[in-house]
């Protein structure tokens, strides 16, 4: 039976109590821990940087799973490892020399995906496929919580698939944006392997609880 993993993002959590939320993060049955770095250049908002990844570093007892929506992510992913990341994924956008970025996160010890904008055909990523260990399908425009998830999202997770197939990958699919309970399992069906949600969890009253339910 193949793995559900779930990603709670960060983004959402309350920066207020943010050792209170990663505390429950650890106690749940998340899989992951889901940190979204915004430059407000790639992306039209700022979410945080190193403080608060060192916060992530102090607390988190579970995979840290960190995503660039940065320009030149080159200059940062070893200190994003230095921090605590056990994943770094980077967006094809960002990247002028994407297998370079690719094997420098992988050679300081992290895992590597890349990601894609809604509007970026998964056939772009034929000659990087088989060194990536991730694929990340933005499921919303990058930048806000809390949008509308994009239909088209399940014709680009099996064509990830079929690609990751005939390449003889080993890469996951990991799908962030408008994820939530009503979806959920029909993402996993499709062929995703990791679910990002962020305000699916924490806008709820029973954030564990929610956590379960999206891995049924």
């Amino acid at each position: 039976m193949k793995t559900k993993i779930i990603a709670p993002s960060l983004l959402s959590a309350d920066f207020g109590n943010l050792e209170r939320d990663i505390e429950m993060l650890n106690r749940s049955q998340a899989d992951w821990i889901h940190v979204d770095v915004m430059d407000g250049r790639f992306v039209p908002n700022i979410s945080f940087g190193f403080p608060v990844m060192k916060t992530v570093q102090q607390h988190a007892k579970k995979f840290v799973d960190v995503h660039l929506m940065i320009v030149e992510p080159e200059k940062y992913v070893e200190e994003f490892i230095d921090y605590g990341a056990d994943l770094v994924s980077v967006h094809y956008e960002a990247c002028v020399h994407l297998h370079r970025t690719i094997n420098l996160i992988q050679d300081k010890g992290a895992k590597a995906g890349v990601v894609l904008n809604p509007a970026t055909p998964v056939l772009l990523l034929e000659d990087i496929i088989a060194d990536v260990d991730l694929v990340l399908l933005m499921s919303v425009n990058p930048g806000f919580g809390g949008q509308k998830f994009i239909e088209n999202t399940y014709k680009k997770i099996a064509e990830t698939k079929d690609l990751i197939i005939s390449n003889n990958s080993t890469a996951l699919i990991q799908v962030d944006g408008g994820v939530n309970l009503e979806n959920a399992s029909k993402l996993f069906e499709a062929g995703a392997d990791v679910l990002v949600a962020g305000n699916a969890v924490f806008s709820t009253q029973n954030p564990e609880r929610t956590i379960e339910l999206l891995k049924i």
